[in-house]
């Protein structure tokens, strides 16, 4: 099997926020966004062995609009692969990895809407909700403003992701009344995650 998504990682790990920069981390992401929309079991079993998750959720706290988008657009992918959801709910620490990087993602767009950008959180938060242990830490870790309508004049152009949060929150139920998460990895038993 060809190693060659491995090359692209340096372009992936880079911190600078230089133009040329972001262009190679975008066109880099933009060749294993191609590979993970084959919906091929083992192209997701090859990432996960490698430190996609990890270089995808640092650029989704730290790279454009653009390059987030398509990061999570990523881990989306994954998690919509049945070992890539069971990959990152086999701990507590891989789940709010994940988790708190959607969190502050969802905090972001209170202040920078983006459509776009929510329909592939929204999805992730979905897909982590079929995960039974997942489903019950989201019930105290999903943010307040996805239970309190604070997207809902930007998602009324848009009945997918409406009908995706509703899902969700029909899923999650109502959890924490103020959305706060109450829950740390510290705090979660080792058991709740994996098959220990």
């Amino acid at each position: 099997s060809a190693q060659i998504p491995l090359y692209l990682y340096p372009f992936l790990n880079t911190q600078s926020k230089s133009r040329p920069f972001e262009y190679l981390r975008l066109t880099s992401l933009g060749v294993i966004g191609a590979l993970v929309k084959v919906d091929d079991t083992e192209v997701i079993s090859f990432l996960l062995s490698t430190e996609i998750i990890p270089l995808c959720l640092r650029i989704m706290e730290t790279g454009s609009e653009l390059s987030k988008t398509v990061a999570t657009f990523i881990v989306q992918k994954i998690l919509l692969e049945e070992t890539g959801l069971n990959y990152v709910c086999a701990t507590a620490e891989r789940f709010y990895a994940v988790s708190t990087v959607l969190a502050n993602m969802v905090q972001l767009l209170q202040v920078h809407p983006s459509v776009r950008l929510l329909k592939h959180i929204v999805r992730c938060y979905l897909r982590l909700a079929d995960h039974s242990r997942a489903r019950e830490a989201l019930k105290n870790c999903l943010p307040a403003s996805l239970r309190d309508n604070t997207f809902g004049q930007h998602l009324q152009n848009d009945p997918t992701v409406q009908k995706w949060l509703s899902q969700l929150l029909a899923t999650v139920g109502e959890g924490n009344p103020d959305g706060a998460s109450t829950t740390s990895t510290a705090d979660m038993p080792q058991s709740s995650f994996g098959d220990n």
